[in-house]
């Protein structure tokens, strides 16, 4: 089982703390979400993931259930990330993300490594809706091995010749060590760590070291972004939705990287492993509620624009990709 997959299994039974029900005031402001995933396990041949036996999430997410959910919290676009190694799976999110004005675009999941990765990206890349891939500690892969295979290299290289994006998978010591090698080989590319507040730093004090070391590396470099994505966890046996749980790593990673480079992603349906969606968005609303009302529009939309480049699809996403507009 994956990683993410056993440490989320047992989430449905766990206690939590009691959540304010608050999270479903009118929305202050326009939200980009720029991270869920799609799937339909009703679909012949099924999927790889999640799997049958995941009673939470083993039903179909497609964008008609997340904009019943979202809705409310005012958000108004939303990019999908690939969460099957299948090939053929980004061609199936490419049409369902094709059909739904909602979706802005998608992040794939391929392997750059690999002999017909030009061919596929070629492919995707002729809809404007392509974004870029993911690649990281899921599937069995190893970031810190690929870096130093010449294929994987030559790939994102040809990532970064598109203007396309790479974005990274369950955050670690040695997934964050491998992204220092990739940006210093292919400088230009554009990566974003996804879950990053999620990250258990290493416990021993070297290994914290370089791991904090690495971190403000990747912080002076201005094509390195955070997705805010993944902040809740469970402590001491419960999903703790207090945000001073949460706010000292979240404070850490702002003074990091700073408002221009951190955006929101609530990882729907994933997050359902741990809290509904009112919950997941509630806890990151609640936090940056308290930075200036510029801050909040660059984390809910507007950095999204810069990392993505996305086109508006209705007119409330044109409002926002409007020059001027506030």
């Amino acid at each position: 089982m994956e990683r993410r997959g056993f440490i989320k299994s047992a989430a449905g039974a766990a206690l939590t703390v009691a959540f304010e029900p608050a999270v479903r005031a009118a929305p202050s402001m326009p939200v980009i979400d720029t991270h869920i995933h799609l799937f339909n396990p009703t679909r012949p041949g099924g999927v790889p993931w999640p799997e049958r036996t995941d009673t939470k999430l083993y039903q179909p997410a497609l964008p008609p259930r997340y904009a019943r959910l979202s809705e409310p919290h005012g958000v108004v676009g939303v990019i999908a990330v690939e969460c099957s190694p299948w090939i053929v799976d980004n061609f199936w999110l490419q049409d369902v993300v094709e059909k739904s004005e909602l979706m802005l675009g998608f992040i794939g999941n391929l392997e750059p490594q690999e002999p017909d990765f030009a061919a596929t990206v070629d492919r995707l890349h002729r809809s404007p809706l392509f974004f870029g891939i993911r690649y990281g500690n899921l599937w069995g892969r190893d970031p810190h091995v690929a870096v130093h295979n010449f294929d994987f290299i030559a790939g994102l290289k040809l990532l970064a010749q598109s203007g396309l994006v790479l974005e990274t998978a369950n955050p670690d010591a040695a997934l964050i060590a491998a992204i220092v090698e990739i940006s210093d080989r292919v400088p230009e590319l554009c990566i974003v760590l996804d879950h990053l507040p999620h990250a258990d730093p290493p416990g021993d004090p070297s290994a914290r070291a370089a791991y904090d070391a690495n971190l403000h590396e990747l912080s002076k470099r201005p094509k390195i972004f955070v997705k805010g994505s993944e902040i809740l966890r469970r402590i001491d046996g419960r999903v703790s939705f207090d945000v001073a749980s949460y706010k000292a790593a979240l404070d850490h990673l702002w003074d990091l990287f700073g408002e221009d480079r951190i955006f929101f992603g609530s990882d729907w349906p994933n997050s359902d492993s741990l809290a509904s969606y009112d919950e997941t968005f509630g806890v990151a609303q609640q936090y940056i509620a308290t930075r200036s009302a510029t801050a909040q529009q660059k984390y809910f939309w507007k950095n999204s624009i810069s990392v993505y480049k996305w086109r508006p699809r209705t007119a409330a996403q044109g409002r926002l990709n409007t020059p001027g507009q506030p």
